[in-house]
C-alpha cells in the first residue's frame, strides 16, 4: 500500500497555511465577466501579484482577435482581456501545464454580485468555485511543492475569456502546452463530493445568416423570401437530427421587424456537441445538407459562421493513466477520487486535443455554477490543493505517466 512520502507529508502540512479563502473573498469580489475588460484588468493585477511569489517571471498576454455575428449579420471584432501566463524551470527534462479562467459569467449587469456565507462552510457568491477557488487551489499547490524544493517544470496560464469558448487563447493554449507530460486545469469538481470529469463531448458555436427578399405582406407576399421562417426551418431540421452521441441546441433567432413586411434577414444560431471525434464530422455535414436543402426550399441565401471550438476528448489511455495518479495521491492522502463522463466542455478539451493527457477538474468544491445560487464548500480548499501537491510531485518523479 502506498503512502506518502516525507516530501509529500511536508508539501500537504505546507498546503494547510496558505491563504486560500482570503485569496478567493478578495478575488470574487471583483467582477471580472468575461466582456468587463475593467475588471478583468483589475483581476488579471491581483493574480500576478499572487502568482508573483513563484520563481519565473508572470507576464500578462494580449488576447487574439475575435470575430462574432452582430444581429445586422456583420462580423464585428470582440476585444477580450489579456491572458496571465508564468513559465518556470523552461529547461527542465519534465513539464507540466496548469490552466486556469479569470472570467466568471456574470456580466459587470448581472445582479449576481455580492459574497454570502450560507453557512460556516458555504460561500455563494460569483465565480467562487468557477473559478477563483481552482486558481487558489492551484497557486498553493504550487507554492507547497516550492517550499520544499522541486525540479519539475511548469507553464501555468490564467485565460480571460474561458466562458466564452477560449476563441481569445485558444492559440496560446496550444503553444504551451505542447511537450508538457501532463496538464492540470482548475475547474471545480464535476460533483460537490470531488468526483472529477472523464470524458467530455466537443463544442461548437454557429450563426446561420439567411438572406431572403422583402415584399408587402398584404399586397406582393408571393414576392418575398422569407428569411425569418427559413431560419426557422433550419431550426426544426438541426432539432429533428439530435441523436445519442451528438446534442444540438438551437438557441435563437435574430430578425424580423414590422408585421406588414415579409422578412429578408435572419440569424439562427446553435450549439452542438459531438461526444466522438466521428460525431463532429457528422455535425458539419449535417449543417451543410440542412442549409444547402432549406436555400433550395426557401429560395434564400445562406452563410454558416463558426466552428467546432472545442473538440471531444476522450479518455485515452494516458489520460487513464493520469486520472490513476490522481486517484492513488488522494487514497494516501484519505481522499476518495472517482470520475464520470460529463457533458460539459473546458479548456481540458484543447489540451487533449494537442496530445497532452489532463485532469480537467482539479479546483475546488462547489456547485450551481453559472447561476446566483454558485457556491463554494470552503473545507475543500486544503484537500484540493494537497491533491494538486502530491500529483505534481510525482509527475516529478516519475517523468512520464
Amino acid at each position: 500500500m502506498s503512502t506518502l512520502n516525507a516530501i509529500e507529508q511536508a508539501a500537504a502540512d505546507h498546503v494547510a497555511h496558505a491563504p486560500m479563502l482570503a485569496q478567493v473573498e478578495a478575488w470574487a469580489a471583483i467582477n471580472s465577466g468575461t466582456g468587463n475588460l475593467a475588471g478583468l484588468r483589475a483581476t488579471a493585477a491581483l493574480l500576478a501579484d499572487a502568482f508573483a511569489v513563484l520563481p519565473g517571471e508572470v507576464a500578462l498576454v494580449d488576447a487574439m482577435p475575435v470575430g462574432r455575428i452582430t444581429p445586422a449579420g456583420k462580423t464585428e471584432s470582440v476585444v477580450h482581456g489579456e491572458h496571465l501566463v508564468l513559465r518556470v524551470r523552461q529547461n527542465a527534462p519534465h513539464r507540466v501545464l496548469l490552466t486556469g479562467h479569470m472570467d466568471t459569467v456574470f456580466g459587470a449587469d448581472h445582479a449576481f454580485q455580492a459574497l454570502t456565507w450560507l453557512d460556516g462552510k458555504t460561500l455563494n457568491g460569483p465565480g467562487v468555485a468557477d473559478m477563483k477557488g481552482g486558481i487558489a487551489v492551484m497557486l498553493a499547490a504550487l507554492c507547497a511543492i516550492e517550499a520544499g524544493g522541486t525540479d519539475l517544470g511548469y507553464d501555468v496560464i490564467i485565460n480571460s475569456d474561458e466562458e466564452t469558448g477560449s476563441a481569445a487563447s485558444a492559440a496560446l493554449l496550444s503553444s504551451l502546452a505542447k511537450d508538457k507530460i501532463a496538464a492540470l486545469t482548475y475547474e471545480p469538481a464535476a460533483l460537490p463530493d470531488g468526483t472529477l470529469a472523464g470524458a467530455r463531448p466537443g463544442s461548437g458555436n454557429f450563426s446561420v445568416i439567411i438572406t431572403g427578399k422583402a415584399a408587402h405582406a398584404g399586397r406582393n407576399p408571393e414576392d418575398g423570401r422569407n428569411a425569418l421562417v427559413a431560419a426557422a426551418d433550419v431550426a426544426l431540421r438541426l432539432n429533428a437530427a439530435r441523436s445519442a452521441t451528438l446534442s444540438i441546441n438551437p438557441a435563437k433567432i435574430d430578425g424580423g421587424g414590422p408585421n406588414n413586411i415579409v422578412p429578408d434577414h435572419a440569424i439562427l444560431r446553435f450549439n452542438m456537441r459531438p461526444a466522438r471525434p466521428e460525431d463532429e464530422q457528422i455535425a458539419r455535414a449535417l449543417i451543410d445538407s440542412i442549409t444547402a436543402a432549406v436555400s433550395r426550399d426557401h429560395d434564400v441565401h445562406i452563410h454558416v459562421h463558426g466552428s467546432f471550438g472545442r473538440p471531444p476528448k476522450p479518455l485515452s489511455s494516458e489520460a487513464l493513466r493520469l486520472f490513476t495518479l490522481v486517484k492513488q495521491a488522494g487514497a494516501d492522502l484519505g481522499q476518495t477520487i472517482a470520475w464520470r463522463d460529463t457533458g460539459g466542455v473546458c479548456d481540458g478539451n484543447n489540451i487533449a486535443a494537442c496530445g497532452v493527457p489532463v485532469v480537467d477538474t482539479m479546483g475546488a468544491c462547489g456547485g450551481a455554477i453559472h447561476s446566483s445560487d454558485e457556491f463554494l464548500l470552503v473545507d475543500s480548499l486544503v484537500p484540493r490543493a494537497q491533491l494538486s501537491a502530491v500529483t505534481l510531485l510525482r509527475l516529478a518523479a516519475r517523468g512520464k505517466l
